[in-house]
């Protein structure tokens, strides 16, 4: 059996930043729930690998051909674009923000 070559998981530097804050955030108010939320978060950013188009297509992103992808954990949006060589993650928002077409 022929091993399939996995992508890297590559974070864009506005995505990572933001995770950061969000993340900065819910400490003020729990430790426990950032660790929680960030955990959560890993969990399925980890899962893309194996399955990049596990999750739908985004629909905000204008003209996508299907490699735009988004999911939703603990009310924050993630959006993931799938490449040959990576899967990037590219974006990532409170869905209580308005969402932003790209």
């Amino acid at each position: 059996m022929v091993k399939k070559k996995l992508r890297p998981i590559v974070w864009d530097n506005d995505a990572r930043l933001y995770f950061k804050a969000a993340i900065g955030y819910i400490k003020k108010e729990s430790v426990q729930g950032a660790k929680k939320v960030k955990a959560e978060i890993f969990k399925t950013v980890e899962l893309l690998p194996e399955n990049p188009q596990l999750f739908e297509i985004d629909k905000l992103k204008t003209g996508n051909d299907g490699s735009y992808r988004a999911f939703i954990v603990y009310h924050y949006r993630i959006t993931y674009k799938i490449t040959a060589d990576s899967i990037q993650i590219i974006r990532m928002r409170h869905t209580s923000q308005e969402p932003l077409e790209h």
